[in-house]
């Protein structure tokens, strides 16, 4: 929902006076009813900085980031793939996944309410429809369940009347708990690696020679001849289709 209140909050000032900021066009606050540039400006710095925490929690990023975070450390490259590379190549996965999500709001929000067939209200609400409708698609049940007691909200009579106040914790769970999942099943191979490396290299008595450090390039060679990164940007772009 904030990433659709960013969207459509260069609405704000629809009888403008020629005053921008950001490219923003800026109301004057001439009447009580209205919000001045000051605090207009003092909203947009808040969604601004709201923003990336949207991206990370409301999105596929959370799942993929945590995904890729789990490989690196059963490869146990240490900081290879770097930082930057493992949430720049999480950034464009979610591009790609969420891309046909914000092109329907766009269609049904933005453009309705810049051709004035919608009012602001009227544009956040449509807007808001197809994001509750990705979230409630990956949202477990019984977190849904956690978060209406949690916050004792009366249970809607359909799944679409949910609020996000309760959708968009329970989301963020269910997507801990499956990038958890996928990332245990990671491990595994490479896990009997370690096994078979430590069991040899205490066999034959090379105690002071860390088994990390031998089987570190079979685990690497294992990912690069099956094919690692197609195989697994490929099964998790798969999973949120």
């Amino acid at each position: 929902m904030i990433v659709a209140m960013l969207i459509l909050f260069t609405s704000v000032a629809s009888a403008a006076t020629g005053s921008s900021f950001l490219g923003i066009t800026l109301a004057g606050g001439k009447g009580g009813s209205e919000v001045g540039i000051p605090m207009q400006i003092t909203i947009l710095m808040t969604l601004l900085a709201l923003l990336p925490a949207a991206i990370m929690s409301v999105t596929p990023f959370l799942r993929i980031s945590i995904v890729l975070h789990f490989l690196r450390q059963a490869l146990g490259t240490q900081s290879t793939p770097s930082n930057q590379v493992l949430i720049g190549l999480s950034l464009f996965l979610t591009m790609l996944v969420v891309g046909p999500l914000f092109t329907q709001i766009h269609d049904t929000a933005w453009v309705p309410l810049q051709q004035g067939a919608l009012t602001q209200e009227q544009a956040i609400e449509q807007a808001g429809k197809p994001l509750s409708a990705f979230l409630l698609k990956y949202a477990r049940e019984k977190d849904i369940k956690l978060f209406l007691e949690v916050s004792r909200a009366p249970a809607p009579r359909t799944p679409k009347d949910l609020e996000f106040k309760v959708l968009i914790p329970a989301y963020i769970i269910s997507e801990l708990k499956t990038g958890f999942q996928i990332g245990a099943v990671l491990f595994l191979p490479f896990l009997v690696i370690d096994i078979v490396v430590a069991s040899v290299t205490l066999s034959i008595g090379m105690v002071q020679l860390p088994p990390v450090m031998l089987s570190a390039p079979f685990k690497i060679l294992l990912f690069v001849l099956v094919d690692g990164w197609n195989l697994l940007v490929g099964s998790l772009i798969k999973s949120f289709y």
